[in-house]
């Protein structure tokens, strides 16, 4: 029961220390941020040089308005 109580106690600690860790708001690559999309630097060729593309941190052209959707079979297991 005394281990309990000193868990108890140590919970509101344990909260604030793993809640630092989360998001802080940045960006990892300056690409990614869509205030700098238009930017020489996240636009070929010069982005291809260190692979910083806005298309290849994203996975998306942010330029198309239309997204490509493939259809999937479903398949059932007998």
């Amino acid at each position: 029961m005394h281990k309990s109580k000193r868990l108890i106690k140590l919970l509101p600690f344990m909260l604030i220390a793993v809640s630092a860790c989360g998001y802080d708001g940045h960006y990892r690559y300056s690409c990614q941020d869509p205030e700098n999309w238009e930017t020489k630097e996240c636009n070929p060729p010069t982005c291809m040089v260190d692979g910083n593309c806005t298309d290849a941190l994203l996975g998306f052209s942010p330029t198309e308005t239309t997204i490509e959707i493939v259809p999937v079979e479903e398949t059932v297991a007998p």
